[in-house]
């Protein structure tokens, strides 16, 4: 039996409750991940624009727009049901459908944040150099949660337990390709709450 698209999976997935669970499991190393943005938005003049990238049900795009320094916050997806309950739960809020790498943001984002996306791409180097290009404003930052990679070996199972193709690098592998999409200042670490099982990546777009 072949592969499903992993957006199919994602949409069973918030079908059934599924992006509960998600959301639960993602919480530990998310905290992480905006503790650092919004470290990084002490440092701006006014209120900064973020987007999240694989929005789920929207929780994280929520968790930005209640913060004090926030101006507009928004989330993509490419699963319709994920979409249509981050709709119902937050009316609102500003949540689309939509397919990647194909769709391209009509405005730049001073934040990028995606959890557990990237490595569904058959080319997530390619898509992190678009996202450098044409989605972060000048000085803007874009922050990463990876759980499936080379070293975290009880994830090498997923892409056949799961059903879904997903793209294996090793975390120098991943660090190589943030440097060639030109990103600056890139940090990372690994983190969980039981163990350290998300690889977090940030990097800066400098002027």
């Amino acid at each position: 039996m072949g592969k499903r698209p992993a957006t199919d999976v994602f949409h069973d997935w918030a079908l059934v409750g599924k992006d509960e669970g998600m959301e639960k499991g993602h919480a530990f190393a998310v905290n992480e991940m905006l503790d650092f943005l919004f470290k990084q938005a002490e440092d701006m003049p006014g209120k900064f624009s973020a987007i999240d990238v694989g929005c789920g049900n929207g929780w994280v795009v929520r968790l930005l727009k209640n913060h004090s320094a926030c101006g507009y916050a928004e989330g993509i997806d490419g699963a319709s049901a994920m979409i249509d309950k981050a709709k119902t739960i937050d009316p609102e809020g500003n949540y689309s459908k939509c397919t990647l790498p194909e769709f391209k943001p009509s405005r730049k984002y001073d934040f990028l944040h995606s959890m557990e996306f990237l490595y569904y791409l058959d080319n997530p180097q390619n898509m992190l150099k678009v996202f450098f290009e044409q989605w972060i404003n000048p000085s803007g930052w874009a922050v990463i949660g990876i759980d499936h990679y080379l070293e975290n070996e009880e994830s090498l199972t997923w892409p056949e337990h799961v059903g879904v193709n997903m793209t294996t690098l090793s975390i120098n592998q991943w660090l190589e390709a943030w440097k060639d999409a030109g990103f600056s200042n890139i940090k990372h670490w690994q983190t969980g709450k039981k163990s350290a099982e998300t690889l977090i990546i940030a990097g800066q777009k400098l002027d």
